[in-house]
């Protein structure tokens, strides 16, 4: 009994049902066994003993056709009268021969069968032929005088042995159907006794597994919860199979290993709340330090400027009305003084501009960036006509974000892409969008001096110059702004380093959904047509010859040009006209 307690509960349930399943497999194979012989005698009964009553009783008809053929031909003497009685004949070998192939387990049947044959075949020798002879050849009084109360008797001993024939069909026919019954019974017995051992084998094993599993298990999730609620120095003990045990005592090993890291975390929590403390009190210095910094430029927009303009316009008067009457020193110290204050003016505006993006917003609406470049084109324009520049742009979408902020941000790539111009080469700035998965990517290119790969992400830094000052004029903070603009509105900006010549700066904008919607749309219909057209076996971009585009537009010009530059590329056409313009 102790070696049967030491066993696992895997150990138990497969002995428990092990011995279901052999008692399970024996009924199921005596089933098997009972079930074929009741369909043997069931077999019997319809493909056997069925049969052979009806074909019996077709031989008393064949027989009793015979006979009656013969009597009327001892009456009348005509041959057509005969027929039935060869009919008969036939019909009678015919249905003897179909019994004698269903007789095989019926040797007692078979007997009764040829005594019939037997008399069957004594009444035609000793009455048929003789009657059918003598009406042959002494006429019908001959023939009927043979015809006979003997002769009817003899018939009579026919029929009886047919009767014979029926009875003992009938009775093996009664067995077989008492077979079924029997077998019926016999596996009804066998399918109660599987139903019989399978419930009490669920008894037992809902019993066992009561015994084994839940109570065991109740217990132990009661200690957990325990533990659970707040007490981990509980300890955790197992009853029952060895599994359970085992399991109690790696919950137990959990419980003290949790409780060791809770006292762990306990001290590390205190740590956090103190570093939390210390946080708190350094966000509120980057609070108070904000608010200096706002109060810094308010001061510096405000008071700082003030000043500025004063000395840029005081020294601007002294070059004035001084000029030549000093030496040549002193008119130097004065453009000097006054280019140092035109720009600490321009540096300081710049500044309060990159501080306010994002910070004094208007909110997002949605801007037709073609109506943003034509702003940009006027605010350039002055720029343009100095250089003899060409600005041209392709069809842009619409998107959501602040149109001042976009309207500087394209504004800054231009007024770069003018500024820093090949010499004697006119510069061609050329704006193009296209929609790559749910974002447009806006790219601005020009033909001008063009960036080193090893500066691509410099640009970006605010005061970050490639040049000095006196080479090309600016405060370093446009592209800055640029990069800024571009990130509040949710993109990215980068120069594309691959191009071959110029500067092409490329940054991205969320497109807005019903725009990714139709692209969607658009890209499943040429699908379908070029699935169309290569069964057609002809191809759509045969037609023109070409590649078909959005017209470009060039500033200062409302008529479209017929540049067919993609996208990526400086446009080849579309020229603005001879406009000469300064850099702001």
């Amino acid at each position: 009994m102790t070696g049967v307690r030491e066993w696992t509960l895997r150990q138990r349930v497969v002995t428990l049902l092990a011995v279901v399943a052999v008692l399970l497999v024996g009924l199921a194979g005596g089933a098997v066994v009972v079930a074929a012989k009741n369909r043997t005698h069931i077999d019997a009964i319809l493909n056997k003993t069925g049969p052979l009553r009806v074909q019996a009783q077709e031989v008393l008809n064949a027989l009793l056709d015979q006979e009656t053929a013969v009597r009327g031909f001892a009456v009348s003497g005509d041959s057509a009268d005969l027929a039935p009685y060869d009919a008969g004949r036939a019909r009678e070998r015919d249905l003897v021969a179909a019994m004698q192939r269903l007789l095989g387990d019926y040797p007692g049947i078979r007997a009764e069968l040829r005594v019939v044959e037997e008399r069957a075949e004594a009444w035609r020798q000793s009455v048929a032929v003789p009657v059918i002879t003598t009406t042959e050849q002494s006429g019908t009084a001959a023939g009927q005088a043979l015809v006979t109360d003997q002769a009817r008797a003899q018939f009579d001993q026919v029929r009886a042995a047919l009767d014979n024939l029926q009875l003992r069909i009938l009775e093996a026919r009664q067995q077989s159907a008492e077979d079924v019954r029997r077998t019926s019974d016999l596996l009804v017995v066998l399918l109660i006794a599987a139903l019989a051992v399978v419930v009490v084998a669920g008894s037992m094993l809902l019993i066992s597994l009561d015994k084994m599993v839940v109570r065991p298990l109740t217990g132990l999730a009661d200690q957990v919860r325990e533990v659970a609620e707040g007490d981990y120095r509980h300890g955790i003990t197992g009853v029952g199979p060895p599994e359970f045990v085992r399991l109690a005592g790696d919950v137990d090993a959990m419980r003290r290993k949790i409780a060791k890291e809770l006292d762990e975390v306990r001290e590390a929590r205190e740590r956090i709340e103190w570093v939390n403390s210390q946080l708190q009190k350094q966000a509120e210095e980057l609070t108070r330090s904000n608010r200096d910094l706002e109060q810094f430029a308010y001061v510096a927009s405000h008071d700082l400027q003030e000043p500025l303009r004063k000395v840029a316009s005081f020294c601007q008067l002294l070059q004035r009305r001084y000029a030549g009457q000093l030496d040549e020193r002193a008119d130097q110290y004065i453009a000097f003084a006054v280019d140092g204050a035109q720009r600490m003016q321009r540096l300081i505006n710049d500044l309060l501009a990159f501080s306010r993006i994002g910070r004094l917003t208007t909110g997002f609406t949605e801007v037709d960036m073609n109506k943003v470049m034509g702003d940009v084109a006027g605010q350039t324009e002055a720029a343009r006509q100095y250089a003899d520049a060409e600005l041209t742009w392709g069809e842009l979408p619409v998107i959501r974000g602040e149109e001042p902020l976009l309207t500087n941000l394209l504004a800054n790539l231009v007024s770069n892409s003018i500024k820093f111009r090949r010499p004697d080469v006119p510069p061609k700035v050329h704006v193009s969008a296209r929609l790559v998965g749910d974002e447009w990517e806006i790219s601005c290119q020009d033909n001008g001096i063009g960036i080193e790969p090893e500066f691509a992400d410099k640009i970006f830094v605010i005061f970050q110059r490639l040049h000095a000052k006196d080479a090309y004029p600016g405060t370093g903070i446009g592209l800055a702004i640029v990069k800024k603009i571009v990130e509040y509105h949710g993109g990215r900006v980068w120069v594309d380093t691959g191009t071959e010549e110029g500067t092409a700066i490329r940054f991205t904008l969320p497109a807005l959904p019903e725009d990714v919607e139709a692209a969607t749309a658009a890209a499943a219909a040429d699908a379908d047509a070029d699935d169309a057209g290569d069964g057609d076996g002809t191809s759509g971009a045969e037609d023109d010859g070409g590649t078909t585009g959005v017209p470009e537009q060039a500033a200062g010009s409302g008529d479209e040009t017929d540049a067919t530059d993609g996208p990526d590329r400086a446009p080849g056409g579309g020229r603005t006209g001879d406009m000469r313009e300064t850099v702001g």
